[in-house]
This record gives C-alpha cells, structure tokens and sequence, in this order.
C-alpha cells in the first residue's frame, strides 16, 4: 500500500527555515523507503527461504516497521510546532496535572526526558496502564511501548536541530517547549475519547 507524504509548510519559530526544509528531505526518504519496500513486499520478496536468523523477507519486514514509524512520528512532530504560541487547553491541563503533579512538573520530565533521548521524545497515553508517560525512544522502531498513543512528539535526532543549535539541545528542547501547538495535542487527546 503506498503512502503519500504530508505537504507541511514552515510553520514554527523552534528551528529556521533551512532546518526545516533540510529535515522535510529526510522525512520524504522515510515515505520512499515505506513505499519501495511495500512494492518488494508485493512481489514474492523471498517468503519460501525466510527465517528469523538472515533473510531477505526478515530484512524486508524489519526496515518497514523503522521506515514507516520513521514517517509517521515525523508527521507527528511537524504537526504539534508553530509558529503561534498557544496555551494547553483545560482539559489537557488537567492530564498534565493528574498525571504529573503540575504543568511545570511535566515540562521538567519532559525536558529530561528529551535531553536523555537519540531519537525521539513524546509525550504518550499508555492504554494498558491508562495513564500518561513521556516516553523516550532511541530510534523509530526502538522504544515505543506496546498499545501507547503519541500525543505530542518531539525529534531529537541531531538532524532535528543540528544546523541551528549545533550541540545545544536544551536550547533547541525550550525553544520546541515555547511553540508546542496545544490544539494539536488537545484534537490528539480527544480521539482517544477517554
């Protein structure tokens, strides 16, 4: 089945355009690489000799989960920036504060978090447990827990905000924190309609 990437428009003030526009090319590599390796997966992509040791289907199979969560948590955080500072609505405040104590509270885990991760950062609601965790992924396919739903993702791949930060990644982590687009999380939290 192929996938067609999201049109996004520079819309944040957490990184410059350029970083943008050179981050938006890699996002576009993890659509193509879904889709060549979908087109493989249609054909007979070697199922009769698979095997979990070497083959070319686990091969296959294992670059389509990193490619396509690749794509979709880039989706995801180019949808929660922007440009226009807006605050958590009530009921968002009130997951923040049951969950972590306070607003402030959650931020500082979150930032930590941030701050400890390779990959990727995002603040989830967790099924099993029902509750809310910041959760830290080391890569696409590495990290996530199994039945969580990301609510607001944050990238910290170097690529994210190399260009602009350089090594200054609480920099680049505050700077996210002020453009954090809260009715994108806020619409995230009531499709979960808990």
């Amino acid at each position: 089945m192929k996938i067609n990437p999201v049109q996004f428009a520079y819309d944040t003030s957490a990184v410059s355009q350029r970083q943008f526009e050179e981050h938006m090319k890699l996002y576009k590599g993890y659509i193509d690489k879904t889709n060549a390796i979908g087109e493989e997966l249609t054909k007979d992509a070697g199922r009769d000799q698979a095997n979990a040791v070497y083959s070319k289907y686990r091969g296959l199979k294992d670059s389509e989960t990193f490619a396509l969560c690749g794509a979709i948590l880039h989706e995801m955080y180019f949808q929660n920036m922007s440009a226009k500072p807006s605050e958590p609505c009530e009921k968002t405040m009130m997951i923040l504060e049951d969950g972590f104590g306070s607003f402030d509270n959650w931020l500082t885990d979150f930032k930590a978090c941030a701050t400890s991760a390779r990959g990727w950062c995002s603040l989830c609601y967790e099924q099993r447990t029902k509750t809310f965790r910041n959760v830290m992924q080391d890569a696409h396919d590495k990290g996530p827990i199994v039945g969580m739903y990301p609510l607001l993702v944050l990238d910290m791949y170097e690529h994210a905000y190399f260009l602009d930060y350089g090594t200054d990644k609480a920099a680049y982590i505050s700077k996210f924190a002020a453009s954090i687009n809260w009715d994108v999380v806020s619409k995230r939290i009531k499709a979960l309609m808990i």
